[in-house]
């Protein structure tokens, strides 16, 4: 049985079981300033751009949340942004409040329950993303895609493993692969989608590492190594995506 897929617009009564779903992110990852600033953001500002799947229990098993964003401006120049993530949210609070007319969506996250991975929802709610768009008007949808099985990878450069094939033509990477498959092809890497500094006590806390080590410190979960500066007392981990163009 297909799971029923929503918008937050349409169910706002689902917002606290769509926002408190269980998830399977790194600890660290979610400690992202501009993250916390701006992600809760969108469940409560922009609800239509969120969706959620319920299983046939209605038990909410997978979101996907997204946002507009005026790209095309004369500053922004249609360009994709170096600070992938942290800079979609920035621009489309930003344009939000000033009332630009966006000409864009952009993939914010897709997230499944642990107990529903496998299932094949993230192809689902990447096609109920898409199709949320294009039923809003829109004609593109990007995505700072975050390789999952990169972080088996820390070392290897983004550029480098972004662009392995099979034999068939397809992303080696499986969630590059899913982009792929529904119609999006490789645009750019964002080199600093996304940063996390803090105190080693924090890092020590959300991943049980000593963190008492000059250098790069290979971290579980993450896509490059984060670099540990003892001395002065704190780490910082600079995630790189992959910039994916979905036409519609």
């Amino acid at each position: 049985m297909q799971p029923k897929i929503s918008s937050l617009a349409d169910r706002p009564d689902m917002l606290e079981r769509v926002v408190e779903m269980a998830d399977s992110w790194p600890e660290f990852v979610v400690q992202d300033l501009v993250g916390a600033a701006h992600f809760p953001r969108i469940a409560t500002e922009l609800p239509e751009y969120v969706l959620f799947a319920e299983d046939e229990q209605g038990e909410v098993v997978a979101n996907a949340y997204s946002v507009p964003v005026a790209l095309g401006t004369e500053s922004r120049g249609g360009r994709l942004p170096a600070n992938g993530w942290d800079a979609m949210l920035v621009w489309a609070f930003s344009d939000l409040r000033r009332g630009v007319r966006p000409d864009t969506v952009s993939a914010v996250s897709v997230s499944i329950a642990p107990q529903a991975q496998g299932r094949g929802l993230s192809a689902l709610m990447l096609a109920a993303m898409r199709d949320n768009a294009r039923a809003r008007g829109f004609r593109e949808v990007v995505a700072p895609v975050r390789p999952n099985a990169k972080h088996l990878e820390p070392r290897t450069p983004m550029e480098e493993y972004a662009h392995r094939v099979r034999p068939d033509g397809l992303p080696q990477d499986p969630w590059l692969r899913v982009h792929a498959r529904a119609g999006a092809t490789i645009d750019s890497v964002a080199p600093a989608s996304m940063t996390v500094s803090a105190p080693l006590a924090h890092w020590r806390r959300w991943t049980g590492l000593p963190f008492d080590t000059d250098g790069d410190i290979e971290v579980p979960g993450a896509l490059v190594p984060v670099r540990c500066e003892v001395e002065r007392g704190y780490a910082v981990y600079v995630e790189p995506n992959v910039w994916m163009r979905h036409p519609l």
